[in-house]
């Protein structure tokens, strides 16, 4: 499995018991979607391994308790300690009206209700405060700040993003 093929679910935040069991931190706003997971791929050394999962259950909201197949003491608990975890992209909910995943939106066309098509988006910065789309129109790069007041209509079938940006906003760029 290819990490490209898959999406971040968390990381193995620390160690449970001395059974070999760990506490996996989810970076989700549902947890309990992943609470009955029989397996998932865990990152060493930039490497997707297949781990199997004897049981789990949820633990403070958060936080996801886990008993590894083969992971049966305090030792080789430690050495998983940091390793991310991932789910293959099929295994995301799938998402409807206007929300989406940022993925899932690359490679969409993008037009404003005033301005018409403003180009394709190329990437999603969410690195700063504010997610941003990062939308190529000629031989520019105009960013929009990723608003749910902003985006009118996402429209998978036709790979399109129509939105309602202030005005002023895109005219920076042009």
């Amino acid at each position: 499995m290819r990490k490209k093929d898959c999406f971040y679910l968390g990381k193995i935040a620390k160690k449970f018991s001395f059974k070999g069991e760990v506490l996996v931190y989810l970076d989700t706003d549902e947890p309990e979607l992943y609470e009955n997971m029989e397996s998932v791929f865990v990152e060493f050394n930039k490497n997707l391994i297949p781990f199997f999962i004897e049981n789990s259950s949820l633990h403070k909201n958060d936080f996801l308790r886990v008993k590894f197949e083969d992971v049966d003491s305090e030792e080789e608990a430690d050495r998983m300690i940091g390793c991310e975890l991932y789910l293959p992209l099929n295994m995301l909910p799938k998402l409807e009206g206007n929300k989406f995943y940022f993925h899932e939106v690359i490679g969409f066309e993008v037009e404003d209700q005033r301005l018409g098509y403003i180009g394709e988006i190329v990437s999603i910065n969410d690195t700063t405060a504010q997610p941003l789309f990062e939308i190529l129109f000629e031989d520019r790069e105009i960013l929009i700040p990723m608003i749910d007041d902003f985006i009118v209509e996402v429209n998978r079938a036709n790979k399109k993003i129509i939105l309602n940006t202030p005005e002023g906003l895109v005219d920076l760029y042009l």
